[in-house]
């Protein structure tokens, strides 16, 4: 399915080429501009602030509640009568605690509210939580891709796997360049994504 957009891109090859580059890049500036401090933490406001930053240039729907129902494999995501309400249900759920903080990650997911991209920015928008609430986050280098997928596919039903194995990942280098600039690459080899490294970018 050939995503439209704003770069009359019309080979799906090229398109996550460019896509990967681009984002990263973004990516890479929202961390180095010091807008990553804009994001109002744990709210569907802030995940839409970053997913357009990453995606704006290249997507109209970057930041948009999609207007379309999507599935992953056999998985259904929010269907979009319901998805607002999700959205605001998520808003209000707690973050005190790592528990609760997954909670809300594994909500977030099942809504899936962007046309494309949800995976990249959910997981930079999970590491703000954690960040802010229990001073850690994520490092994303030690969470193998076929576990997490997994797990995140399991998490519908039961968020213990997905809960367990981020935990063993958490670090308190909150502010670490290269951990971040790594994570990125990381969170994007998870979708299939590994021609360009952040960091060189």
């Amino acid at each position: 399915m050939m995503l439209e957009n704003k770069l009359g891109i019309s080979d799906q090859i090229e398109l996550g080429k460019v896509e990967e580059k681009i984002s990263k890049q973004k990516a890479k500036q929202l961390f180095e501009s010091g807008d990553i401090k804009k994001v109002n933490v744990g709210t569907f406001e802030g995940l839409a602030f970053i997913h357009y930053y990453l995606f704006g240039d290249i997507y109209d729907f970057a930041g948009k509640i999609r207007e379309v129902n999507i599935a992953k494999g056999n998985f259904r995501f929010a269907p979009l009568m319901y998805l607002e309400a999700a959205l605001k249900h998520i808003d209000s759920m707690p973050q005190s605690n790592f528990d609760e903080i997954i909670e809300k990650y594994v909500e977030m997911n099942i809504a899936h509210p962007f046309r494309e991209g949800n995976g990249r920015a959910t997981r930079i928008w999970l590491d703000l939580i954690l960040k802010k609430e229990i001073r850690k986050v994520i490092d994303w280098n030690q969470v193998d891709k076929e576990e997490y997928l997994s797990a995140m596919e399991r998490s519908p039903v039961k968020d213990v796997e997905i809960n367990v194995l981020l935990k063993s990942a958490l670090t308190d280098q909150i502010d670490d360049r290269a951990l971040f600039m790594k994570g990125i690459d990381v969170s994007y080899f998870y979708e299939g994504y590994s021609e360009f490294k952040t960091e060189e970018l």
